[in-house]
């Protein structure tokens, strides 16, 4: 087995940053990601640098928004009256609200901003919109 191939099942560490070098998330210190290749388990970016990688080979990608998290969409974007909430909480810009959709599929939303009459919500992903860059190590790599 030489490379990755779509259907295997690849180990890989990452550090994955943000366009100002900030650091999100890190496999360091912890076992390495399991994923299997083409599955949709992880963003389309990731999913298509790891394809071709070697045991033990290194490389370091940039990923566009579209292919990492999407744009943002604006019809994500809502306000919701304060009386909606609990009251036993205020309410604060970046607070991060747990929500049912109506279908039953569960997500979150960032408070935006907060008036006397309603709040501001973003459900976008937090990322949505935002290139990434992850620095990526092949594991291991296993045929199904």
């Amino acid at each position: 087995m030489d490379s990755v191939k779509n259907g295997d099942t690849v180990k890989v560490h990452y550090t994955g940053s943000l366009d100002d070098g900030a650091v999100f998330d890190s496999s360091e210190g912890r076992d390495p990601i399991e994923f299997t290749v083409g599955s949709g388990q992880i963003i389309k970016g990731f999913n298509d640098a790891v394809i071709g990688m070697k045991k033990g080979e290194e490389k370091k990608i940039h990923i566009k928004a579209a292919d990492a998290y999407g744009e943002k969409n604006p019809q994500l974007l809502r306000k919701i009256p304060r009386t909606a909430l609990p009251q036993d909480r205020e309410p604060q810009v970046g607070m991060v609200l747990g929500l049912v959709r109506a279908d039953g599929v569960q997500g979150e939303a960032r408070i935006m901003e907060v008036t006397a009459e309603e709040i501001s919500i973003d459900m976008n992903h937090p990322f949505a919109g935002k290139d990434l860059t992850f620095a990526i190590k092949l594991i291991e790599i296993k045929e199904n």
